[in-house]
């Protein structure tokens, strides 16, 4: 099975800036802690956008990553971020072998 990879980009409503950014950085801590297959799992920041962040992600397969998204923890994070973004898009990708 081919690694998966994903590019999940959010832009928070900067009156949720702080609360959302807690909510990004306990995923972070919790998927690291709690889940099996994770290859990489970084959160960025955007120059010059305080306002938005991207988690680069690479998983083992799309099993162990469908895995993670129903996690308690996963589908808290998803609830709490109700309303308070301006905008957000998620890309599942796989590499090709040249």
């Amino acid at each position: 099975m081919k690694n998966i990879v994903i590019v999940a980009s959010i832009k928070i409503k900067s009156e949720f800036r702080d609360e959302v950014y807690a909510q990004l950085v306990k995923l972070h801590k919790n998927t690291h802690t709690y889940d099996d297959g994770v290859v990489q799992y970084e959160l960025h920041k955007e120059i010059g956008c305080e306002n938005s962040f991207t988690f680069i992600e690479i998983w083992e397969n799309e099993e162990l990553l469908g895995v993670h998204e129903k996690k308690d923890y996963f589908l808290d994070f998803i609830a709490k971020l109700e309303n308070k973004l301006e905008n957000m898009s998620v890309q599942k990708l796989e590499k090709i072998d040249l």
